[in-house]
């Protein structure tokens, strides 16, 4: 389903009629004068709340001689609560775009030709700048301090504060003078 589908099916849901219908439509198949009669409304009224459930695909309908004849789509209603609401693909592309762009112009805003120009203070914004850095470095790979030190002192001229935070971020281990990327 799409999110506007969802938008609709909780949207149709939200009346009180509505609910009273498919609470007796959980009962079996109804026609619209016997919904009328035990929900106490009249049959117009029925209808065009039927009409609505049609529309989300909660309801279908048939006819039979001069009546018809409604049954509740079990399957719809069967739908777990967090399946409903998951993130469809282009909704997750999306936000995933929007993360991308924002990471690129962090690093834009923060490196100039390859140096980093200030050490951010927002922490997201010193994350992202962390993670480019440790780009330089191998996963899993040991470094000794004066290598490490050596490769972050060309991007950055403090390089105990960097190398000291990416340890504590967890980017980086450290073992006596012996360090790790660890992501």
């Amino acid at each position: 389903m799409t999110r506007e589908d969802v938008l609709k099916l909780f949207k149709c849901l939200s009346d009180a009629s509505r609910l009273r219908i498919v609470q007796a439509l959980t009962q079996g198949e109804m026609y619209t004068e016997l919904l009328a009669e035990r929900l106490e409304l009249t049959p117009s009224t029925v209808s065009f709340h039927m009409k609505k459930l049609e529309e989300t695909g909660l309801v279908t309908s048939r006819k039979e001689q001069y009546y018809t004849v409604y049954t509740l789509n079990a399957a719809l209603l069967d739908t777990t609560l967090a399946r409903l609401t998951a993130c469809e693909p282009a909704f997750a592309d999306a936000q995933q775009q929007r993360e991308d762009t924002y990471r690129q112009k962090v690093i834009d805003t923060f490196f100039k030709y390859g140096k980093l120009t200030a050490i951010p203070v927002q922490r997201k914004k010193k994350l992202i700048c962390y993670e480019k850095i440790a780009g330089l470095f191998e996963i899993g790979r040991v470094y000794s301090e004066k290598e490490l030190s050596e490769t972050i002192a060309a991007v950055h001229e403090d390089y105990c504060t960097i190398r000291r935070d990416m340890i504590s971020e967890g980017i980086l281990t450290r073992s006596g003078t012996q360090y790790v990327r660890v992501k």
